[in-house]
Formats: structure tokens, C-alpha cells, sequence
């Protein structure tokens, strides 16, 4: 008959059902009391006559005396009916749970059972776990305030459209009524059972008092010290009680109080039973029933026993163990969890040493996580419902970061030596355990068939155990073991079993032994989930993020911070099949909870990485060139008499002082972030990754992602652009402080595994892009703006000159001072700098910028060629006529503003070539062995080869900062120009024409005097030489036509207006024609396409060199 009951299955299978019925019922009360989450019907305005009658009126709900009130349900009966079943369906689980406990617990009672947490742990824990999830199911229920609302709408809408009520809602309206008062109901339902329920409490007796300890007995006995005993380190840690040493605190003290808030007779009778009940009243003031749902101990037991008569003595003793719980209880947890820190610290330090401990001292480690996991659930349910005390601090902990990394850090060795355990206790359960069960069954007297036939099986399997599977990595599964064990303690713990388990303690002893050491061999994973899942913290988020920045403001704590994260891995364990929707919404928290520690972690450690790039930065500046003046100044007065230092003058410290030190004691504010740093980057040696409910989390992707977002930032801001007043660091002191910090940067290298070569190439190439990632601006863009908006515009003004002997643009003299000194910013070490800033992509950008520039002055200039074409045609066919040219000449109109705007895209054009020079420097010294073959590339190029073939070498050539005889931004900008509708033949004519234009104003400009010192003319008129070439190169190669035959047209008409020049001495224009007539050789110099035989023929030599001597006569020259 025994047998036949199956209390061992069914306990397992009503244990797991239960807790998923809780759990659901949780997420039902959650939902309700959540306005994002509630049901809309329940909300809604319509349905409000409806709900207030339904709880009005419940569960004998008149639906067809008042139609009237019902009507709004009647109306969406289908949606009612849809959106409640769920609901409905779950509270019918309840009913189902209900109905199925009882029937077990009856029939255990009938069966007389025996239970000692001591001898049939299994039977006894999923007994007294059933009986507390069962009342926490119960107690749950009772506090969803819609259920009444739901039930009554979803019978409503049955009745509705089915004609009849659900066969199920009288059961479930009369459970409703019945636990209003639901501890009230549950102690007359228990009254049966108090006999069993109070035998397996007192059996705690002896575990309880013993786990229930202060701090300080637990340092004088060497708790979980592998160092206190270190002859007996090498012993196997094992006691009669295994399961009872990791057995949760928490999960026992809910037995306790539920157990006898059910069955509280025993209080007043067993002197025992109160003593237990009291040590657990006094240990704090919450249990959990699940997740976040608590019960306030005291409170609950007082409004219980305070209506019962003869319980005033109870009553008493409640409230004196809460006034006990309120003074003692937190200063005790707080010292048991600074005993724990320092005692996990040391274990894990011991068995990191020697891993081969872990094989005998297993134990130590479950003990270990099983201790800490009970003060962080004590703490984290405290902390949510905080009492009001005098000491709130106890109640805090700043350094419980230390207390769950030392946890992970335990659990990452369990899982890492898992072989050696799995070796270890393979052995042990072949060579030790299968005989000392053997001998056991041998000693005993009584041994029925069907005990015997399980007991032998034990034998043979473990006897068939090999070291060889652990090193074939064969799978092992022993829970077949384990469930027989169970059943075996269920058919033995019956009154008259022919095998009375109590008399035979000692197969208890060896068979819970047993079953410790094949958990360690199958599935300690686990066990380590058991004793050391910290998912409640999922549930008390806003305690979590406390714990965390309470401990982040702790530097001693920073090293443990990435504990915080890695605990979010537990919560996707919590799950239920039962209530998939709260694994969903789970999910969702862990990983924002994940995600805002690693972000408060890498901003935390990104802050002091750049923190120490800026000192490191600003050190460095104290080096730069600019810095030297008072050291030079100094060094040539040292000889002469030592002038009187100012009163209250400070002297100034050379560079390099802050690292004399002449007391290590003395922490400088380097040291101070350094250690910060140290610290930081050891929270990340934890894991290098984890998963968070499927999803991969590498903490330092977090850090690189900041690192990159800051130190763009901060590479934009070095560069000091003020749009307002144009103002911007020097290209080459953003390099040398962009170069400080990517030295300082790399230091992070030696502290944790990040690559920061990949850091600072991804940084750097968005800085050479328009906008990086985030869509900011870079320095490309920056330093773009400026050249355009500043220097080059005053430079479109004469207020800036090219200067072609030094490569650079300078200052002109003026009245007004300038706001920068053009020669700090274009010349060859500033823009090579800025080729090294912004690269080949980022000087692209520039020319692109520049070629829209270009093409605006264009398309004035072709308005302008419009206006005057019947003047020009003319002049094209009559420029060797110079009496008919000089009165054509008169005709035109716009002459200077055509001079400006060509000497304008010149300019353009000069700076353009100055910074494809300093690039085509920079890449040939970064890479060599690319630019030569491009170089050879470009001259393989012949006059001869297919257009499309030449420019698309041009590009590449141009890209890697080659000068090319036809420039390929430039023709791309030109056939991109709008032509409103002009045609291919105009377009052609217009280009023509434009060449005349220019050949006939080239003397329009008085200013055009020639400096030798500056290589140039004074108004910057030398450019159009380049200006001219380039841009004739390419409106002809848009129009597939010969640039050297219209070249050669445009020297002839130059040539012949500047012969003019002579003629007349009195005209203004002549008084500068020596520096006009060296620009006409400087256009042939500078072009591919002309030669000086074909100036030669068409203007004398002699000219030229009269000009030269002119100009450079006037030049005076100054020695030393």
C-alpha cells in the first residue's frame, strides 16, 4: 500500500506546480497594481458601473435581474471574455493546487509519517516546502485586489454568450469569500496536520541553532578556514548532515514562522517549538513568500494570535523578539557579512592556489555561497522595507560589491576545475561509498525485496564507476539515484514500514553522503545555482542600483564593481513555464540593469583614463618650443648679476619638477588617479564575458564604446575653434597634444586586455570624415570651416598673400592688427600636421569644399563672359590688331571683377596643391611602399591614353597627393556645374571666350607689383598662373577638346595685350608691366601643356629678362 501512495512523486511533481501557481499569481497581483500594465478593461471608464457592481455583489452576481448595471460587458462580452480567461484559468490552478496539497497532506497524515531534516532530508524538505509554497500561493491570492473584478466579468461574459455559468465559479467565488482572512482559514485547515508539521519543524532543532550565529563565534571557530587545520587540509569535508550545512537560512526560517503560524498550538505546549520559533522571530523582521512579495513576521503573527484566546503570552513574546530584531539584527547580519567578506577572500585565494582542493573541500565552497546568498536576501528585503530605527546604517552596505565578486569569483572556480571535482568524487563514490553502503546493507537485520532491489542497485551502479569516463568526458546522470533515494525515504518513513527508516539512521548518513557526492559528479552547476543565485536582486531594482553606487563611492570597492553586472546573469534562472510573460519583462530589466552598471563602470574608468591623458598632455606642452623663451632668456643673462627677485613673485618651475618627490608619502594627484585607475581596471579582470538571457555582454566593448565617444569629443574641443571670433589651435598643436594622449592612452593596455591601437584608428578615421558616428562634428570639418572662412577669404581680399618662396600664406601689412598670422597655419609643418590629422579622406573633404568654391566664382564668370561675348569674339579674331584691340577693350565691361574672381580660384587652387604636397609627404613617410608604385602609375600616363583611363589614375594619384596635369576633383566639379540648359557647342564657346577674357585683363590691376622676398605679386596675381592651367585643363577635358591648342591661343592674345604695354609709358597700367610680364612667363613655367619655345615665339625673352632685373633691382638686400 505504501507503495502505492507515491508521496515522493507527487511532492516533487506538486512542488514544481506550486511554484510556478505562485509565481504566476505574483505577476497577476503585479500586474494589477501597475497602471502601465493593468487591463484596460479594468481601467476603462466604461466598465466602471460594472466592476463596482460585480464587488459589490460577489460571488452571487444577479445577471439577468440587472441587465442595467451589466450592460457595458454585455456590449464587448467577446473582448471581456478574451481578455479574462487567462486570468480565470489561473485562479482555476489555484483551486486545482489546492485541492490535490490536501489530498497529500491527508494521506500523509494517514500514513503516520516520520520526518527529521537529519535522516530523510529529501522527504522532510519537499514536505515543508510544499506546506510553505502552498500558503504563500494562498496568501498571494489574497492580496490581488481585481480578482474578484476579473472572475465576476469573465462568469459575466459565460453567461452571456453560453446562456449558463462556468461549472467552475462557485468553487473559486466560495475560495474568495473563504480567504479574505487567509491566515485565519489556513490555521483550521492545518489543525489536522499539526502533529506532522510540528515533528519535521523540531527537527531543525539542532540545524538552525547551529547556522544561526553571530560573527564572532564564527571567527573564534575558524568558520570555512582551509588554513585553520592545515594537517587535516587534505581530509575530506563531510559530516552526517551534508545537505543541512549549505541548507538555506532564509528557507529555513519560512518554515519556522509559517510552519507554526499554521500550526501554533505546538507554541504553547512544547517548550522546544517556542524556543525554535522565537530564534527565528528575533533573526529579522521580513520573509519572502516570492520575488518582491513579503511578510512582515511580527505584524502578521500578532493580528493572528491576538484574537485567539490564551495567546497573550505569545503575543508578548512577539513583540519582545521584534523589539530584539530591531536593536540586534542589523549590526549582526552587517558583521556576519564583514566576516564573510574576508572568509570568502581567503577560501578562494587557498583553492586558486590549489585547485585540488576543491575535490575534498566542496563543501566549504557550497557552505561559503549558501552563507553570503542568506545576508545578501536578508539585506536586499531589509533595505526595500527599511523600519524606522536609530541605526539606518546598519541596514546599508557600501561594501557588498566585495562580498558578490568573491561569490563569482567562487562560482568561476567551481565551474572552471569542475574535472577535478568530478574526478575527485568519482573515485570517492567507487572506492568509499558503494562499500561503506555495502557494509551498511550487510549489518542490516531487515531487508525487504523491494528495499533491497533499490539498495543493490545503488551498489552496482556506484561500484561501476571508472576514473576513465571523467577522462573519456562521458556524460553522467544520477538522478535516477537520487529520485529512488526519495522514494526510498518515502516508503521507509511510513508508520509500520517493514524498513523503519529512524532505526537505520546509519544508511541515512551514508545514503545522504551519497547523494552529496553525485550532485558534485552530475550536477554541481546546480548546486551552485541553489546556493548562490542572487535573481531576488532582479526584483528590487532600485536597492540594486543603490548597492552599487553606494559602492561605487567607495575607491577600496571600485576593483569589485563588475560584480554588480554578473549578477544580472542569474536572473534569466528565476523563470517559470507557468508565467512566461514575466521572463520576457525580466529579461528587459536584467539587461537595462546590466547595461547601466557597465556604463557607470567604463564612464567611470574612461574618466580617469582621460584625466590622466590631460596631465600627461599638459606636461607635455610644458615642452613645446613656445614654452622656451624664459628658459633661452635665462640661460644668456646667467653670467651677468642675479636680478632681485619681486617681492611675493613666484618663480617659475621647469618642466619636470613634478616628478622630484622627496617623501613617498606625499601622493601627488597623478598617484591619486593611477590608483583610481588600478583599481577600476581590476573589476574587469573578473570575466572577460558573460551572458545575460541569450545575450553576450563584453564589459569592455562598454569602455572602448566610451573611450571613443569622449576622446572624440575631446580631440574636437583641443582644437578650440570659436565659430565667433575664428579662432583654432594650430594643426600642429593638436597633433602633439592628439600624440600625448595616444601614448598615455596606451598605458591603459597594461592594466586590462583592450586593444587601443583599434581605439585610436576608429577615432581617427571619423575625425577624418565629415561628422563621426554619433553624427557630431570632427576636426575635419572644423578646421575645413576655418581655412575657408578665414584664411582664405582674406586672402580672396589681399589681406593674406601666398608666398611661394617660403610655401606658406602670410600677412599683409596693414593699419588694422590681424587677428592670426597666416604663416602659423599654412606652413609646411602646419600642413603636414593637418594631413596627418585629417588624412587623405578628411583633405577630400577640403577639396571638395574648395571645388564648390571654385565653381561658384565659375559660374559668375561665365555670366560675366555673357554679358560682354559679342566684345570677345571680336577680340579673339582681331588680337593682332592693336588698334581695333585697344578700342574693343574699352568696351568691356566687368575687366577687374573677372581679374578678382580668377585670382581668387588661383588662390584657392595654390593652398589646394600646398596641402596635396605636405599629404603626398606624410603618406610617403607612413607608407612607401604604396605611394612609389602610384607615383609610377601616374607617369605611365601619356597624352595618348584613353581619357577615362587617365583620370581615373589622376584620382588615385591625386588621393595619395600627387600634382596631375589635369586635375580630376576639378573636372568632376565642372561637369557637375549646373548649365541651365546651355548646349555642349555655348559651353564650349563660353570656355573659349572665358580664356580671352582673362588674356586681355591680366594688366587691369594697378597692384600687381612683383616681391621678390615673397616669390609672388603683391595682390596675388601670381596664382593665376595655376589657376589658368588647371582650370583650362579642365573645362576642355569636360568638353573632349585640345588643351594645349587653346592654351597656346590664350599665350598669343596674353602676349599681345602685354606688347601693348610699352607703348605707352604714361598709362597707369604700364607703370607695373615688368611684374605683369613675369606672370605671363610664371603661367608657361607652371603649365604642362606650354613651353618656353612656344613664349618664345610669340613674346621676346629679352622682355623678361629686363623684367626680372627691374624687379629684383628694387630689392634691397641687408647683411648681417
Amino acid at each position: 500500500m505504501d507503495y502505492q501512495q507515491k508521496l515522493a512523486e507527487k511532492l516533487t511533481i506538486l512542488n514544481e506546480r506550486g511554484s510556478g501557481v505562485l509565481i504566476r499569481m505574483n505577476y497577476i497581483k503585479k500586474t494589477c497594481a501597475d497602471p502601465k500594465l493593468r487591463l484596460s478593461l479594468l481601467t476603462d471608464k466604461s466598465m466602471e458601473t460594472a466592476i463596482k457592481y460585480i464587488n459589490k455583489k460577489f460571488p452571487n452576481i444577479d445577471f439577468r435581474g440587472n441587465i442595467q448595471n451589466l450592460n457595458s460587458i454585455q456590449r464587448q462580452k467577446s473582448e471581456v471574455l478574451a481578455a479574462t480567461t487567462s486570468y480565470y484559468d489561473s485562479f482555476l490552478d489555484v483551486i486545482e493546487f489546492r485541492d490535490h496539497v490536501y489530498e497529500l497532506l491527508n494521506t500523509i497524515d494517514a500514513c503516520q509519517c516520520f520526518f527529521d531534516i537529519a535522516i530523510n532530508f529529501d522527504f522532510t524538505k519537499n514536505y515543508l516546502d510544499l506546506i510553505i509554497t502552498y500558503t504563500s500561493v494562498i496568501i498571494t491570492l489574497s492580496r490581488i485586489d481585481d480578482k474578484k473584478a476579473l472572475v465576476g466579468m469573465f462568469n459575466c461574459a459565460h453567461e452571456m454568450t453560453n446562456g449558463s455559468s462556468d461549472p467552475s465559479y462557485p468553487r473559486l467565488g466560495q475560495m474568495f469569500v473563504e480567504y479574505e482572512h487567509p491566515l485565519k482559514k489556513l490555521t483550521e485547515e492545518f489543525g489536522p496536520h499539526t502533529k506532522s508539521v510540528t515533528a519535521a519543524l523540531l527537527s531543525l532543532r539542532m540545524v538552525y541553532p547551529r547556522r544561526n550565529l553571530p560573527a564572532e563565534q564564527w571567527r573564534s571557530a575558524q568558520l570555512l578556514s582551509l588554513l585553520s587545520a592545515p594537517a587535516a587540509m587534505l581530509d575530506p569535508a563531510c559530516c552526517d548532515t551534508m545537505a543541512c550545512e549549505y541548507l538555506s537560512m532564509e528557507v529555513m526560517e519560512r518554515w519556522i514562522i509559517i510552519g507554526f503560524l499554521l500550526c501554533h498550538s505546538s507554541l504553547n505546549t512544547n517548550q522546544a517549538s517556542q524556543e525554535l520559533w522565537k530564534m527565528a522571530l528575533r533573526s529579522g523582521l521580513f520573509l519572502i513568500l516570492t520575488r518582491d512579495e513579503v511578510l512582515n513576521i511580527h505584524k502578521v503573527s500578532e493580528d493572528l494570535f491576538i484574537n485567539i484566546k490564551g495567546y497573550n503570552k505569545r503575543v508578548a513574546d512577539i513583540k519582545e523578539c521584534r523589539e530584539h530584531a530591531l536593536l540586534n539584527s542589523g549590526a549582526m547580519h552587517r558583521e556576519r557579512r564583514q566576516f564573510l567578506r574576508g572568509a570568502l577572500k581567503e577560501l578562494y585565494k587557498v583553492l586558486e592556489d590549489e585547485p585540488g582542493l576543491l575535490g575534498p573541500k566542496a563543501l566549504f565552497v557550497f557552505m561559503a555561497l549558501s552563507f553570503s546568498r542568506d545576508e545578501v536576501l536578508w539585506l536586499v528585503r531589509h533595505s526595500e522595507n527599511m523600519p524606522k530605527i536609530k541605526t539606518p546604517e546598519d541596514y546599508v552596505d557600501n561594501q557588498m560589491a566585495e562580498l558578490l565578486f568573491h561569490m563569482e569569483k567562487l562560482r568561476g572556480l567551481m565551474s572552471k576545475y569542475n574535472y577535478v571535482v568530478q574526478r575527485y568524487h568519482v573515485q570517492y563514490l567507487a572506492q568509499f561509498d558503494a562499500m561503506a553502503l555495502n557494509d551498511t546493507i550487510q549489518n542490516m537485520h531487515v531487508c525487504p525485496e523491494e528495499e533491497s532491489v533499490l539498495l543493490t542497485s545503488f551498489v552496482s551502479t556506484l561500484s561501476a564507476l571508472s576514473i576513465k569516463q571523467v577522462e573519456n568526458k562521458e556524460e553522467f546522470d544520477f538522478r535516477a539515484i537520487r529520485l529512488d533515494w526519495l522514494r526510498l525515504q518515502a516508503y521507509t518513513s511510513v508508520n509500520k514500514a517493514p524498513l523503519p527508516l529512524r532505526e537505520y539512521t546509519d544508511l541515512a548518513k551514508v545514503m545522504n553522503l551519497i547523494q552529496f557526492h553525485t550532485r558534485m559528479v552530475d550536477s554541481a552547476e546546480d548546486l551552485l545555482q541553489e546556493t548562490s543565485e542572487v535573481s531576488i536582486l532582479g526584483f528590487y531594482p532600485r536597492v540594486f542600483e543603490k548597492m552599487f553606487c553606494q559602492s561605487s563611492e567607495d575607491i577600496n570597492m571600485k576593483r569589485y564593481l563588475m560584480a554588480f553586472p554578473i549578477a544580472c546573469t542569474h536572473f534569466s534562472q528565476c523563470g517559470h513555464p507557468l508565467c512566461p510573460e514575466e521572463t520576457e519583462a525580466m529579461e528587459k530589466r536584467s539587461l537595462r540593469l546590466c547595461v547601466t552598471f557597465l556604463e557607470q563602470i567604463a564612464k567611470q574608468t574612461s574618466s580617469i583614463v582621460l584625466d590622466i591623458c590631460a596631465e600627461q598632455c599638459n606636461l607635455n606642452d610644458q615642452l613645446q618650443p613656445m614654452h622656451c623663451a624664459e628658459a633661452i632668456s635665462a640661460a644668456r643673462h646667467r653670467k651677468q648679476k642675479k636680478p632681485v627677485q619681486k617681492k611675493g613673485e613666484v618663480q617659475k618651475e621647469k618642466p619636470g619638477a613634478e616628478s622630484m618627490r622627496k617623501d613617498r608619502i606625499v601622493v601627488t594627484n597623478a598617484d591619486k588617479m593611477h590608483l583610481m585607475l588600478t583599481e577600476l581596471c581590476s573589476s574587469y579582470s573578473l570575466c572577460s564575458d558573460f551572458v545575460v538571457f541569450d545575450h553576450i555582454v563584453v564589459p569592455t566593448e562598454f569602455l572602448i564604446s566610451h573611450l571613443e565617444t569622449r576622446l572624440s569629443e575631446i580631440i574636437v574641443r583641443m582644437a578650440n575653434y570659436n565659430q565667433t571670433t575664428q579662432e583654432i589651435a594650430r594643426p600642429s598643436d593638436l597633433l602633439a597634444a592628439l600624440r600625448a594622449y595616444t601614448a598615455s592612452l596606451h598605458c591603459l593596455s597594461s592594466y586590462i586586455n583592450v586593444d587601443i591601437t583599434r581605439l585610436v584608428k576608429n577615432v581617427l578615421l571619423q575625425q577624418t570624415q565629415p561628422l563621426d558616428s554619433r553624427g557630431g562634428q570632427t576636426i575635419t570639418t572644423v578646421f575645413t570651416t576655418w581655412y575657408l572662412e578665414s584664411l582664405l577669404r582674406q586672402a580672396s581680399n589681399s589681406l593674406i598673400v601666398h608666398c611661394p618662396t617660403m610655401h606658406c600664406f602670410i600677412n599683409t601689412a596693414t593699419d588694422n592688427e590681424p587677428s592670426f598670422r597666416a604663416e602659423e597655419f599654412s606652413d609646411i609643418s602646419e600642413l603636414q600636421s593637418l594631413a596627418e590629422l585629417i588624412g587623405p579622406y578628411g583633405l577630400k573633404f577640403l577639396s571638395e569644399n574648395l571645388m564648390w568654391h571654385i565653381t561658384s566664382q565659375v559660374s559668375e564668370l561665365k555670366k560675366l563672359v555673357r554679358e560682354n561675348m559679342d566684345v570677345l569674339v571680336q577680340m579673339r579674331n582681331n588680337f593682332d590688331k592693336p588698334e581695333e584691340m585697344a578700342n574693343l577693350k574699352k568696351r568691356l565691361t566687368g575687366g577687374e571683377n573677372v581679374l578678382k574672381r580668377m585670382t581668387i580660384i588661383g588662390v584657392i587652387l595654390s593652398f589646394r596643391s600646398m596641402a596635396q604636397d605636405c599629404l603626398k609627404e606624410v603618406l610617403n613617410k607612413h607608407c612607401p611602399y604604396l605611394i612609389g608604385p602610384i607615383e609610377c602609375l601616374r607617369d605611365f600616363i601619356s597624352p595618348e591614353t584613353d581619357i577615362k583611363v587617365t583620370l581615373s589614375v589622376f584620382e588615385l594619384a591625386s588621393a595619395a597627393g600627387f600634382p596631375c596635369d589635369i586635375d580630376p576633383a576639378l573636372v568632376t566639379a565642372i561637369s557637375n556645374m549646373q548649365t541651365d540648359n546651355t548646349s555642349v557647342d555655348e559651353e564650349y564657346k563660353l570656355s573659349c571666350l572665358l580664356l580671352v577674357y582673362v588674356a586681355v585683363t591680366l594688366a587691369l590691376d594697378p597692384n600687381s607689383f612683383y616681391s621678390r622676398e615673397h616669390g609672388g605679386h603683391n595682390n596675388n596675381i601670381h596664382c593665376l598662373a595655376t589657376a589658368i592651367n588647371q582650370l583650362a585643363a579642365a573645362m576642355f577635358t569636360v568638353q573632349n577638346k585640345n588643351i594645349e591648342q587653346h592654351l597656346k591661343e590664350f599665350l598669343l592674345l596674353a602676349s599681345s595685350t602685354l606688347l601693348q604695354l610699352g607703348q605707352n609709358v604714361e598709362r597707369m597700367e604700364s607703370k607695373n608691366r615688368e611684374s605683369v610680364y613675369l606672370l605671363l612667363h610664371l603661367i608657361v613655367e607652371e603649365s604642362p601643356f606650354l613651353s618656353q619655345d612656344m613664349l618664345e615665339s610669340c613674346f621676346p625673352y629679352v622682355l623678361l629678362r629686363n623684367a626680372y632685373r627691374e624687379v629684383y633691382r628694387s630689392f634691397i638686400v641687408t647683411l648681417g
